[in-house]
């Protein structure tokens, strides 16, 4: 069968090798000039297994307002808003207000986001992929001793769900993390033991060479214009190839993974996808003193950046901005990035000549992502995975093959149904 997948990020890349391990012949467009190069270039570098939780969280509803009104808070709001954002925050409050849902939810990421990590190690096995991958934990700090109570009831679901982590005392921290010698304020922290990191960016171009290799045809510099559908089935995608001309290109099957650009294809066919470009800023820099940087990955909670050990590298991250499409990269966004490295990481780093990225993480407002059958007999969806597309890439690249081959998934999909949002 010959299946089209639209979109070349780590979800599209990892979706096209699981359909090629299942004998597909599989055609790859991608708008960039080379596969991860949206928002998989620049993301936080973890895979966080243990971490997944949904957007819609009731907990941070009362916390959001204070963060939007921080200088360095880590949530921005462009003022004024657009119409598309004031839909967004208010399709979130909804969700994260639905008695049960946020639980029902987080265990269902956390099934996935375990599969995934079972699936990653299995592709690393596989082939021989360099991306400064690692799977040496992750650790979210406590700036305050009211994280510790947080932490451990997240311990305990986790336990309860066989994912290994462990609260640690501020000595087994810096035990843990030995260059961690900053005096930002720290109370602890929880260890997901599990958990891994790695450049994306590196990974999906290594693992789309591996699927050229399997006979896997990436066309890139391409833009898909529609989906051209009859009642029950896509028939064809128009697109603009590299030379600008338009072009139909016909096949058995075709799977969205097109992240924030995915709402537009499936619209006309009758499916509402709500997900927002949520915008966040990362810095890359060569580490100067390796044994003063991080091992693995650190969630400085105090100023909700995330750095990440990538090789001789360093990656930190932050900010959930909602300012739709705007690629800006505010000078105050990398400052705050720098500081919580310094607050943790004095040295590390020649901070001066950090490389600065910025990208939109396709959020949906409850939380999951948009996994499964779409409107059409042959159309299928695998996007939206917001902040955990890195994370969940393999694991949901798995289960939506299972899905086009007609089998039972191996994670219980009916909370990342693609239209649960007009139910």
């Amino acid at each position: 069968m010959h299946i089209v997948v639209v979109g070349g990020g780590v979800v599209g890349v990892t979706t096209a090798r699981e359909l090629l391990r299942r004998g597909h012949q599989v055609t790859v467009l991608e708008r960039h000039p080379l596969a991860g190069n949206e928002t998989s270039k620049g993301n936080a570098a973890q895979r966080s297994y243990g971490v997944v939780y949904p957007w819609a969280d009731p907990s941070m509803v009362f916390k959001a307002l204070p963060w939007i009104l921080q200088k360095s808070g880590p949530l921005k709001l462009k003022v004024p808003p657009s119409l598309d954002a004031m839909r967004f925050m208010f399709a979130t409050l909804r969700y994260a207000w639905s008695p049960g849902l946020f639980g029902l939810n987080k265990r269902a990421m956390l099934r996935l986001g375990m599969h995934s990590r079972e699936r990653f190690l299995a592709l690393e096995q596989e082939h021989d992929l360099a991306f400064d991958g690692q799977h040496r934990g992750l650790l979210h700090l406590a700036s305050k001793p009211e994280a510790m109570d947080d932490y451990r009831a997240i311990h305990e679901l986790l336990n309860d769900m066989g994912i290994a982590s462990r609260l640690l005392t501020p000595v087994q921290v810096r035990e843990t993390e030995p260059g961690m010698t900053g005096d930002g304020p720290l109370y602890g922290a929880i260890s997901y033991d599990t958990d891994g990191t790695g450049d994306c960016h590196l990974f999906s171009r290594s693992l789309a060479r591996v699927c050229e290799q399997l006979g896997a045809n990436f066309r890139y510099d391409v833009k898909v214009e529609r989906l051209v559908a009859d009642e029950t089935r896509v028939n064809a995608v128009q697109l603009t190839n590299a030379d600008g001309r338009l072009e139909t290109l016909e096949a058995d099957a075709f799977v969205i993974c097109a992240g924030c650009w995915s709402p537009q294809l499936v619209q006309p066919l009758g499916l509402r996808l709500p997900i927002y470009p949520i915008k966040g800023y990362s810095i890359t820099v060569p580490l100067r003193d390796a044994a003063k940087g991080p091992v693995s990955t650190i969630h400085d909670d105090n100023f909700k950046v995330v750095s990440t050990r990538l090789g001789d590298r360093l990656r930190a991250t932050g900010f959930v901005e909602l300012a739709d499409f705007n690629r800006d990269i505010p000078q105050a966004r990398i400052d705050t990035i720098k500081r919580s490295v310094e607050s943790r990481f004095p040295g590390c780093a020649d901070l001066a000549a950090a490389e600065t990225w910025t990208g939109f993480r396709p959020m949906t407002p409850d939380g999951p992502a948009i996994i499964g059958k779409g409107p059409r007999d042959n159309l299928f969806l695998n996007t939206g995975h917001g902040t955990f597309g890195w994370t969940l890439s393999a694991g949901s690249a798995d289960v939506i093959a299972q899905v086009i081959d007609g089998e039972e998934p191996a994670v219980v999909l009916d909370p990342f149904r693609p239209g649960r949002f007009s139910e």
